[in-house]
């Protein structure tokens, strides 16, 4: 473990030091730990090499690992948070409607209800969030959620989306000069509707919590919904089977729930040979695999166990398949491609689709439907105060092409 940084304090240095100052700081920490990782390496293969395997170096390998994974964690979190900082477009602290704002945290707190509120008013008695209170829960959202960071995101004001799709089948033919030119074939069109489930969350808190004037109220239920919020939609992006929620990526890969449900077909999936592990041939297979077209974007994803098992692979002249990040903004590589983190996704395991590579840009949607609602509920949980909070999020595969599964032998 590197004497410069402590891995575990890594996460809360980025949450105070989303600059370019302290993701610096933290890549060079990074760097140090990698060349330490790979001398060591070194030694393990000379141990193996001489039929020895010393206990003291594996040890010292194992925390070098963990360091390095942890310090890349903190990257990839700061880089987040870098990104969503540059989304807000001048940053927090500028509300949109000054007076709407005070009306709704006036609601929050006391239950006050101003004229103002009829702005946000429906007809079951719920508020839509004002615009500094959503945009909060949104960036938090980008900060913790990798496939907001990595997919496209459409805001709708309707019950759902629909995706129309161009299956081409244009006619033509060569013909002669005075050759009669009869009616081609004309171009078929397909569609895929993408309908929102409702994620919530309902956090509590005392009135009297409410009324000091020292808790940073927004701040504070904005943290608890952005916690269900994420693991929920994470969770859904990956694998969901689109009941009531988002459909998952894996799920349209061939052989998944909604395999046949993009009128362009399912997710190519490609085999793995061994259930635990991957080699180089494999990766290179998933991006050969991919179409030219799409490979400016494409990255891998994969977990962290995962990732653990993939730092570890070398080529035929030993150097390393995986390389930290090097800068601000950059993700670690892998095959020179940006490599993701998705908590979500299986580890190496009998059948298990552990890895995908593919253009995420264009090859998922993630729909949501414009604002968040807050219910007011001092009445249930007495003496709590509960926050029925809820958004409508939907998600699907749109352009399949462009994505590829690696799937592990079943045996």
């Amino acid at each position: 473990m590197s004497k410069h940084m402590n891995p575990a304090k890594a996460r809360g240095i980025v949450a105070v030091r989303a600059d370019a100052g302290g993701v610096a700081d933290i890549i060079a920490n990074l760097q140090r730990d990698w060349k330490a990782w790979k001398d060591t390496q070194a030694e393990k293969d000379q141990e193996i090499s001489a039929k020895f395997d010393d206990v003291v170096t594996t040890e010292k390998f194992q925390r070098i690992d963990a360091s390095v994974s942890d310090l890349q964690a903190a990257v990839d979190q700061a880089n987040a948070q870098l990104a969503a900082i540059a989304m807000q477009g001048g940053g927090p602290g500028q509300v949109a409607d000054a007076e709407y704002t005070e009306a709704f945290r006036a609601h929050f707190t006391k239950g006050a209800v101003q004229a103002a509120l009829n702005k946000g008013a429906d007809d079951e008695g719920g508020f839509l969030a004002p615009t500094e209170w959503d945009r909060t829960i949104t960036d938090a959202l980008v900060e913790v959620s990798p496939m907001r960071q990595i997919s496209s995101v459409q805001r709708i004001s309707k019950n759902a989306f629909t995706k129309l799709f161009n299956l081409r089948g244009t006619g033509s033919g060569w013909v002669g000069e005075a050759a009669a030119r009869p009616e081609t074939n004309t171009p078929t069109f397909g569609d895929m509707t993408i309908t929102p489930g409702e994620i919530y969350a309902n956090p509590g808190a005392t009135q009297g919590m409410l009324d000091d004037a020292e808790v940073d109220l927004e701040q504070w239920i904005a943290g608890e919904v952005e916690t269900e919020f994420a693991k929920q939609e994470g969770l859904a992006f990956v694998s969901g089977n689109g009941t009531n929620k988002p459909a998952g990526f894996l799920s349209f890969a061939t052989g998944g729930a909604n395999a046949a449900t993009n009128p362009l077909g399912a997710i190519e999936v490609l085999p793995a040979a061994a259930t635990g592990a991957v080699t180089e041939d494999e990766l290179l297979d998933l991006i050969y695999a991919v179409p030219s077209a799409y490979t400016a974007e494409a990255r891998f994803t994969m977990n962290r166990t995962s990732m653990g098992l993939v730092r570890k692979l070398r080529d035929s002249d030993g150097r390393q398949l995986w390389q930290p990040s090097s800068q601000a903004g950059q993700p670690s590589q892998l095959l020179a491609y940006p490599l993701t983190e998705l908590p979500d996704m299986p580890d190496m395991a009998a059948s298990a689709m552990s890895i995908a590579f593919g253009n995420f840009r264009r090859g998922y949607l993630i729909v949501d439907r414009a604002g968040v609602r807050v219910l007011r509920d001092p009445f249930t949980a007495k003496p709590k105060v509960l926050f029925y909070t809820t958004k409508r999020v939907g998600g699907a595969v749109v352009d399949p092409q462009g994505l590829k599964v690696l799937q592990h032998a079943a045996s």
